[in-house]
């Protein structure tokens, strides 16, 4: 796949003027096509350091003036002047730029201390977290989201630099039994949370990029790693589904994206005057590099080499639970 012209595209707007007001006016919206995505999907395809550094710069600052800096679930905490939209991040957005930036080489918890602590206090009683606030009020059922989960997990396991805190070894150790217990690809089993047991049909077709959704393969991988990083044995039935449909679905070891992540999706744009409220409502626009690398039916040189990486980490994982038998 030759995206370097695509990819060249991305970059000299990244570094324009155009993109810098974009970023000081909003640091997500629109979608898919404001500053955001383009560094999102750098990153997902492993080249955040080519970022500008006056992108990240950028923001970093409109981060920093978020107002309201918790996740409000009780009557009183979302203020009546904040527009739960725009100026009130969730979960898998945090989770997304806190590895972003990480990966550039910012001190997330240094500029943005708020940021780690929100991802550890909203995880639920199984591991899990979920961007609907009203989740957390529900008393008797935990309706926790594999997509509110993937990224903060993804975050604390991978982009921490020191050792792990006891906090944060509880929140790698109950998000990692989380993912063990949904298998990587079964639903939630609320009444709350119901229409997950839908979206687990989309999980098996993998998609490039992920921006926030959840795939099976993004789930192995990240308890992979887990298994890695910390040296815990995986449950042989907690990932023996997913790899076998896995190989079974692209045995020559190429993936081929199957879903798009940006579907269907409306957007707030901002005044045309660069005054006033913005507008919900309106169609989001793409990018090239977007629409170049995610074009249903391609082979996904990021998705395959995940899976490759995958194979191999399952393999050397095995060949440790074999050593450690015979000792």
């Amino acid at each position: 796949m030759d995206y370097q012209t695509e990819l060249q595209q991305s970059l000299q707007y990244l570094a324009s003027n155009e993109a810098i007001k974009s970023l000081e006016a909003d640091a997500y919206w629109p979608k898919w096509d404001s500053p955001w995505w383009h560094m999102l999907l750098l990153h997902e395809m492993g080249e955040t350091k080519l970022i500008p550094k006056s992108a990240i710069e950028a923001h970093v600052a409109t981060l920093k003036r978020v107002p309201l800096k918790i996740f409000p679930i009780h009557p009183g905490e979302m203020p009546p002047d904040i527009n739960p939209y725009r100026d009130n991040p969730c979960h898998c957005q945090l989770g997304n730029v806190y590895q972003v930036l990480a990966a550039w080489g910012v001190d997330v918890d240094k500029e943005l201390p708020w940021i780690r602590p929100w991802l550890l206090r909203y995880q639920m009683a199984d591991g899990g977290l979920n961007c609907d606030n009203e989740a957390y009020l529900v008393k008797d059922e935990v309706p926790s989201s594999m997509v509110g989960t993937i990224a903060p997990f993804e975050a604390i396991l991978l982009y921490t630099s020191r050792p792990w805190t006891d906090a944060e070894r509880i929140f790698i150790e109950k998000g990692a039994q989380f993912l063990i217990g949904r298998k990587l690809m079964l639903g939630s089993q609320t009444k709350h949370n119901a229409a997950e047991r839908e979206s687990e049909k989309d999980w098996l077709k993998l998609c490039f990029p992920r921006f926030y959704l959840y795939d099976v393969l993004r789930g192995l991988n990240a308890l992979l790693l887990w298994g890695e990083k910390t040296r815990q044995a995986i449950p042989h039935e907690a990932v023996s589904d997913v790899v076998t449909y896995l190989h079974e679905r692209f045995p020559d070891g190429v993936i081929r994206t199957e879903r798009l992540s940006y579907e269907d999706i409306k957007t707030f744009l901002p005044p045309s005057s660069g005054v006033g409220d913005w507008a919900w409502g309106e169609p989001a626009t793409l990018f090239p590099l977007l629409r170049k690398v995610s074009a249903i039916g391609e082979e996904s040189p990021f998705l395959s080499k995940q899976w490759a990486d995958a194979r191999s980490r399952l393999e050397n994982l095995n060949n440790e639970k074999s050593t450690r038998r015979n000792l």
